[in-house]
């Protein structure tokens, strides 16, 4: 154990290096939508409400909060940000919001979805949802929003080239 967290130390190092943030999920799933989306990322990685914003294409200047879920589980942590126009989400393969017992959360994106901010957190205050960390998002809102690979979301198209990169991540 202690060789293989030696090993993974170094490549997170040689990650680190390129994206200018410690590596973990978070700062990774950001650092990839801002190279695929062209997002210009907030200079504090801490900065309240949203990660960025949309340099160019149907969105621009538009606000996104990123987020990079290893598996989807049909959560998302959602922001009060009277500011936050998107949510971006990089999601793993499906799985249920179970025991993690003896599975893995590999490091691919399986799927991409774009959520208008407001529309959700009206959807949700009409459902009763809880927001915030871990609020429930239903499977026809995540089916709407889906822009990868079955593209359902008609307010972004994926380009031939983001498709492409996508795919390097594919699990």
């Amino acid at each position: 154990m202690a060789q293989l967290l030696h090993e993974r130390n170094a490549i997170d190092a040689e990650i680190a290096a390129l994206m200018h943030r410690p590596m973990t999920s978070g700062h990774l799933g950001e650092w990839i939508a801002s190279e695929i989306f062209d997002i210009e990322l907030e200079p504090s990685a801490v900065a309240a409400g949203f990660d960025g914003s949309f340099r160019s294409g149907p969105l621009h200047g538009q606000t996104v909060n990123i987020k990079w879920y290893l598996k989807r589980e049909g959560l998302l942590d959602t922001s009060e940000s009277v500011r936050l126009d998107y949510y971006l989400v990089l999601a793993g393969p499906r799985s249920a919001a179970a025991s993690s017992r003896g599975s893995t959360r590999p490091w691919c994106i399986e799927a991409v979805f774009l959520f208008d901010a407001r529309q959700l957190r009206a959807e949700q205050a009409e459902r009763g949802v809880k927001r915030g960390v871990a609020s429930s998002v239903v499977k026809r809102q995540w089916e709407a929003a889906e822009i990868f690979p079955a593209p359902s979301n008609p307010i972004v198209v994926i380009s031939p080239r983001q498709a492409e990169m996508l795919e390097l991540f594919r699990g």
